[in-house]
């Protein structure tokens, strides 16, 4: 019996000691150390007492009894303290939750709060110069149009970035590799923030030294990142001052090249505290309140989404007062240069005599692209939804229509719905007619959804005016209808 109850307290012992070593290794032993010494100082009570009755030789009952009542009661208390344990774990990790979800609010009420003021700026120039433009003589026009046009762009853009991170944190970014000429891309984004540093007397170079210049990567991103922080070199750093890019390759294989581009500039620099949060979403450590310049604090955290997806890095030094400089390295394919190369622009067509059908329920949408098409020589009928478009070409001569124009979002029956029923049409002619998708939905899902669907192509709104004849240009020789 005596023997029986040894074997039991030594074997809750140790699990009671393995017990608090895991506690131990997880850090929380100098917390619960109170809690863990009182079935120890019990336990040392419950063997003095045995070694007693050994003393003196008491019947081996009450020392059965002694070692019996001493498990149970340390196996009793491991339980408890178990229990106890993982309840203040879960309070813990309750609680990290809730102070991070409280921090991700106040960051995007901040955020929101700056924003309100960053959409009201272009907002206010679109409104105050339409008024202008109103009363303005005919020389003024184009002064206020070219404004109105930049604040709207400028409007847009706050308005994709915001999109891009939303799509970012829901895990929905996609990266869309395609054949990119790196020295045209650098190039293209040297020319496009030239004039700007220009105005403001920045002395800027850039050099670009690479021996494979085509490689499969998302250029439009890549792009998109290059812009970003040329644009941040450009905001925070003073008249006069000094921004510099190069790009050079590092390194190659028979099948990769590895870049590096590298953008410095002399301006105000940053905080040691922001760095660290540079690449968080919705931080900025100056707001358009305080430092006049735009901006979501979004294009740094998009541009490392992109460049991680990418697989490479990109990394910031920077020195309040000294300015900073951003680097970014990528390993990409290499590829062989497409056959028909770049080359010009092709001119457009004729559209004289080609009836399209524009398929838009929002009157606004409707009488832009009416007026854009009609000036270049189409013939424009409008509907207000799917059903009805699908209606018209049932109803009309074959082939009266060369192309619908179809939303997607729409009442009754929206664009997709209404594109594969015409798709199902029994005359061939009218099934085959070209539809284009002409939608907000503006990312590669919604892209891959009207393919689907049966549509030929797809603009985005809001619409450029170049892009949309070049596209429908491309639809109509395709199908050979001018």
């Amino acid at each position: 019996m005596i023997y029986c109850g040894i074997v039991i307290m030594v074997y809750n012992v140790v699990q009671y000691v393995r017990f608090a070593g895991s506690l131990r290794s997880t850090g929380d032993w100098e917390r619960e150390r109170r809690i863990f010494n009182i079935p120890v100082i019990l336990l040392v009570l419950f063997l003095a007492g045995y070694i007693a009755v050994a003393l003196f030789g008491k019947p081996d009952i009450i020392v059965s009894a002694i070692l019996f009542g001493g498990s149970i009661f340390v196996a009793v208390m491991q339980y408890l303290i178990s229990r106890i344990a993982n309840r203040i774990r879960e309070n813990e990790r309750l609680e990290a939750r809730a102070n991070a979800a409280e921090e991700a609010n106040r960051a995007k009420t901040l955020f929101l709060s700056n924003m309100s003021h960053d959409i009201r700026t272009p907002l206010n120039a679109i409104i105050g110069y339409t008024t202008l433009a109103e009363n303005a003589p005919a020389d003024e026009l184009p002064g206020y149009i070219q404004k109105i046009r930049n604040a709207g762009q400028q409007m847009l853009n706050l308005v994709n970035e915001v999109l891009e991170m939303s799509r970012i944190e829901s895990g929905k970014l996609e990266l869309e590799a395609e054949n990119t000429d790196l020295e045209v891309l650098f190039r293209k984004s040297e020319d496009l923030i030239r004039t700007q540093m220009e105005e403001k007397e920045i002395s800027f170079t850039a050099e670009c030294d690479i021996r494979d210049r085509w490689v499969i990567c998302d250029g439009h991103r890549l792009s998109r990142v290059l812009m970003n922080i040329l644009s941040n070199a450009y905001k925070f750093t003073d008249w006069g001052g000094a921004v510099s890019m190069s790009l050079k390759q590092t390194g190659s294989t028979s099948e990769t090249g590895e870049y590096e581009l590298r953008i410095r500039d002399n301006g105000i620099g940053m905080s040691p505290e922001f760095v660290e949060k540079i690449f968080i979403p919705f931080e900025r450590e100056r707001t358009s309140t305080v430092s006049r310049t735009q901006g979501t604090g979004l294009g740094m955290p998009i541009s490392k989404n992109i460049i991680d997806q990418m697989g490479g890095s990109i990394e910031v030094k920077t020195k309040q007062g000294e300015g900073s400089e951003f680097t970014v390295r990528l390993t990409l394919p290499i590829t062989d240069e497409p056959e028909e190369g770049i080359g010009p622009k092709k001119e457009l067509p004729d559209f004289t005599g080609c009836c399209l059908l524009l398929a838009e329920d929002n009157e606004i949408n409707v009488e832009i692209a009416t007026e854009i098409l009609k000036n270049e020589g189409f013939a424009v009928e409008s509907c207000a939804n799917g059903q009805e478009a699908v209606e018209l070409v049932k109803s009309m001569e074959p082939g009266y229509y060369q192309a619908v124009l179809m939303d997607i979002q729409m009442p009754v029956m929206d664009g997709y719905e209404a594109a594969r029923m015409i798709r199902a049409l029994e005359d061939p002619v009218r099934r085959n007619v070209p539809i284009i998708a002409m939608t907000a939905n503006a990312f590669k899902k919604d892209r891959d959804a009207a393919e689907a669907a049966g549509m030929q192509a797809h603009i985005a709104k809001p619409l450029d005016k170049d892009v949309m004849l070049r596209t429908i240009a491309r639809v109509l020789q395709e199908a050979e209808g001018i």
